[in-house]
């Protein structure tokens, strides 16, 4: 059974096995801001926290004041979608910054064929992040490596940590010098200043070009403190065989594809499922990195198939333990440890 808590009123639901992690989601009467703490609510398994805050992000507290509000916090990922491909993810102590798109629109360089702006956090800009310790890149097109925010980065934070796929190199290497390019298969250990680390390994995403170029990157995190792990590839397509032996506790992954006439963009729906289930998810983290405002020639013919509900049929008749989490723009969504509090 799961505790659903919900404007202060206590639920129990049935999960699909006895054995499925716990899933709580909090909706406080009061708002809380993006990057805060919320109450602690201790748990013995692996569990998820839902906080819900004003979809524009107004405030971002202090690294003193958060330490003040975490207490005995045991959450391993805090993971914050910031619209698009872009994300905030916190575990071990790091922030990581994923694919971030934070100063003006996504176009390509041509607005004419596209042009898109996010449609939730408006007002969110590069100054409202906190210190971040490292730059994840896992494409090198502008919608995951967007230079436009990527120079004020390298001059707000030019010591930065950046990982990223090797196709990204002609675009980072006049901007940052700490860069670390990881072919799939490569690993690279990020550590925390309070001792923690966590494992970085690429896998193989997409090919954006002839059959012989390098594919673009996915990523497995793995918290080597607490040993959970988060799989991310923001198209969805990856080569399943080179993933058979991987596993992920979270998956966060387009659900719903995205179409040009004899191209798919962004997959979804089934192949979604597929991947989950490989890779044994208890959490699976749908991005629907195509809800921008977009205009331009290209926005016209892009056509979607599936829906999140369709999704959520296909899992749940594969893979009927795990649960899905939806994310909301600017709300941090907490995967909590396991924990030996009562």
């Amino acid at each position: 059974m799961a505790m659903v808590v919900s404007c202060g009123k206590a639920a129990t639901i049935p999960l699909h096995a006895a054995n499925a992690p716990k899933a709580r989601i909090l909706n406080a009467s009061a708002a809380f801001p993006l990057f805060s703490q919320a109450p602690h609510i201790p748990s013995r398994s692996l569990s998820v926290r839902l906080k819900l805050s004003p979809p524009v992000v107004s405030s971002v507290l202090s690294e003193n004041q958060a330490t003040e509000l975490s207490g005995s916090e045991t959450e391993a990922f805090k993971l914050t979608y910031l619209e698009g491909n872009s994300w905030l993810w916190e575990t071990s102590g790091l922030k990581i910054l994923v694919d971030p798109i934070l100063v003006g629109n996504l176009d390509f360089g041509i607005p004419w064929l596209y042009d898109a702006a996010k449609r939730y956090l408006k007002g969110f800009k590069l100054d409202d992040l906190p210190e971040v310790d490292c730059l994840l890149i896992t494409q090198s097109l502008d919608d995951h490596c967007h230079l436009n925010t990527l120079r004020p980065l390298s001059e707000k934070s030019p010591g930065i940590k950046v990982i990223a796929t090797p196709n990204a190199k002609p675009l980072l290497d006049p901007l940052f010098g700490n860069v670390t390019y990881l072919e799939p298969g490569d690993s690279y250990e990020l550590n925390a200043r309070n001792g923690s680390k966590v494992q970085v390994k690429a896998t193989a995403g997409p090919i954006l070009g002839p059959p012989w170029q390098r594919p673009e990157n996915g990523y497995i995190l793995v918290s080597l403190e607490d040993q959970i792990s988060l799989y991310y590839e923001p198209h969805c397509v990856c080569n399943m065989e080179l993933l058979k032996n991987e596993r992920a506790d979270i998956v966060i992954t387009p659900v719903i594809k995205q179409l040009l006439p004899r191209f798919t963009l962004v997959s979804g729906q089934e192949d979604a499922v597929k991947l989950a289930k490989l890779l044994k998810a208890k959490f699976v983290v749908p991005m629907q990195n195509g809800e921008l405002d977009a205009k331009g020639i290209l926005a016209n013919i892009i056509k979607k198939e599936g829906t999140m509900e369709s999704f959520k049929e296909l899992l749940l008749k594969e893979l009927p333990q795990a649960q899905v989490l939806e994310p909301i723009a600017g709300v941090p969504l907490e995967i909590l440890a396991p924990s030996s509090d009562i």
